[in-house]
């Protein structure tokens, strides 16, 4: 098995192509040990010293290590081991009955903003995600309410020094150009 890495704009997180898919249909997102029980591939990569969040996208595993401790040429090797080992075992990425990030977010809107809501969900479905699950990461809606559109920044997005930027600069102005209603965007 050949796992790829690559950079993300995010210093602390290495994203992961094991060269298969990882999650079909989700996206599954642990930021503590107590999360990660939900999978045992998260579950693998938390007891690699130094890992603090792990993200899985269709066919990639985001993970960050801890800021300031062992660097990635200390950390990655075990990673890539944790993630190799997961996959020869046969083990499933997700414990059955395991929820997935879209079916624990909860959303909040007026009813009044649905067509709004609705046309915001379709440019993060075909503009924003594709471009930030090329960084590693993955931006979900969580809400809208008198103009302001809430995201959830997830993987290498979580943290990321760039995604205050990414948000203000890129996702806000693209919602502005087609939702006039749209005065700013922030991340929960």
């Amino acid at each position: 098995m050949f796992i790829q890495t690559e950079a993300t704009p995010n210093p602390a997180t290495l994203k992961f192509l094991p060269g298969r898919v990882v999650l079909a249909e989700a996206t599954f997102e642990a930021r503590d040990a107590e999360a990660a029980a939900r999978s045992p591939l998260a579950q693998r990569l938390f007891d690699v010293p130094g890992v603090t969040g792990v993200y899985f996208g269709h066919d990639f595993i985001s993970v960050t290590k801890a800021e300031g401790g062992d660097g990635w040429p200390q950390v990655k090797p075990a990673v890539l081991g944790a993630i190799m080992e997961h996959f020869q075992s046969g083990a499933p990425v997700l414990a059955e009955g395991a929820a997935t990030a879209e079916e624990t977010g909860e959303e909040f809107y007026d009813e009044a903003d649905a067509d709004t809501v609705a046309t915001i969900k379709d440019l993060l479905e075909t503009r924003v995600r594709p471009a930030v699950a090329g960084d590693g990461g993955d931006i979900t809606f969580r809400g809208y309410k008198e103009g302001v559109v809430y995201l959830e920044m997830k993987g290498a997005c979580s943290g990321c020094p760039s995604s205050t930027a990414t948000l203000r600069h890129g996702v806000q102005n693209l919602f502005r150009h087609f939702l006039p209603d749209v005065r700013e965007v922030q991340a929960v």
